[in-house]
């Protein structure tokens, strides 16, 4: 009796050291064989888990044992993950059952059309732009606007990250956010001081952005220059403005114009600040926050012509004399030729 305990005793033993290692096996040896990012859509199976692991495993019948013992199937979360070379079938289970998303960034630059932005955007997102201009749309004629486009001025040029599920409202609400806090007091203030809407000194600064490159070093000079001529009543007569104007009549389709030509100048847009006084109607692009205070802190100076100044690449000509902007004009138009810039 004593002896059959006792092989009892030890076949438990040896069952239970079996099943132990087939466990440690399938939970806790490396799987991985390289690093990567696999993608997990709402509604996924374990299946579809598994196909999106197989580039990725050594052996994949271990994970699915592994995350059928670890009852991933019923908890799995989408989202984009990060999957390390080593790892192993654990970590992986409580990575996607805990939806710990490794989030990506998103650029936001200078874009001339929130559906442009979209575009771009929904590159790295698991909804579609159609939906996502959707639920903007929506948004904008909550806030009494007409559609996304009217958006535009909510935005901002930076880096953000995001998750790959990201829905479009939670998007939309981090630069509403941003935008209110952006918008103190003393902010608000220097706006009215001024004489312009929020709406407006978002337009004049998007004119400033676009002919200062985003570099920062000219910006509010170039701001006062053109409050020096808004406050004239003087056109603008700024060229990415008419840039802005022809691709916005291409829907920003076709391929963009590098120089403004005399043709150019009558396009019939209320953005065309050569043919129409005052400040467009709105935004040419998304600008940063950087040339927002530029605007609100323009320089004070008695400047009204600009050119670009091809001796100093991303600087510009100033001048109040008429005489003197025709002459740096003339210089830069032989240095486009030289350059055969078209």
């Amino acid at each position: 009796m004593k002896k059959l305990k006792k092989i009892i005793y030890l076949l438990f033993i040896a069952f239970a050291a079996f099943f132990g290692y087939k466990v440690y096996v399938n939970f806790f040896t490396s799987n991985i064989i390289k690093s990567g990012y696999i993608y997990i859509p709402h509604g996924a199976t374990l299946e579809q888990v598994s196909d999106s692991l197989k580039p990725f495993v050594k052996n994949i019948s271990r994970f699915q044992k592994a995350a059928l013992k670890g009852r991933l199937e019923g908890r799995i979360k989408p989202g984009r993950y990060k999957i390390n070379e080593n790892d192993n079938n654990y970590n992986i289970v409580q990575l996607i059952k805990l939806g710990q998303q490794t989030p990506e960034n998103f650029r936001i630059i200078d874009y001339g059309s929130v559906y442009e932005m979209v575009g771009r955007v929904t590159k790295k997102t698991e909804i579609d732009s159609a939906k996502f201009v959707k639920t903007l749309d929506s948004i904008a004629q909550s806030k009494g606007l007409l559609n996304a486009e009217d958006l535009k001025p909510y935005f901002f040029v930076d880096t953000y990250k995001f998750f790959w599920t990201v829905k479009p409202s939670k998007f939309f609400n981090l630069f509403w956010n941003e935008y209110n806090k952006f918008w103190t007091p003393e902010r608000k203030a220097k706006a009215d001081a001024l004489g312009l809407t929020r709406a407006q000194i978002y337009a004049l600064a998007s004119i400033v952005y676009k002919e200062s490159g985003g570099a920062p070093n000219e910006q509010k000079t170039i701001a006062g220059l053109y409050l020096n001529r808004y406050k004239k009543q003087m056109k603008l007569q700024s060229d990415p403005t008419v840039i802005y104007a022809i691709d916005k009549e291409n829907h920003f389709q076709k391929k963009r114009i590098k120089r403004v030509y005399y043709k150019y100048l009558g396009i019939d847009s209320p953005y065309n600040t050569y043919k129409f006084a005052g400040l467009p109607p709105g935004p040419i692009c998304i600008v940063d926050k950087n040339t927002l205070e530029a605007v609100l802190n323009a320089e004070d100076n008695k400047y009204i012509y600009m050119c670009a100044d091809p001796e100093r690449p991303g600087h510009h000509k100033f001048t109040d004399s008429d005489k003197e902007h025709a002459e740096n004009a003339k210089a830069y138009q032989q240095w486009l030729n030289k350059k055969q810039i078209k």
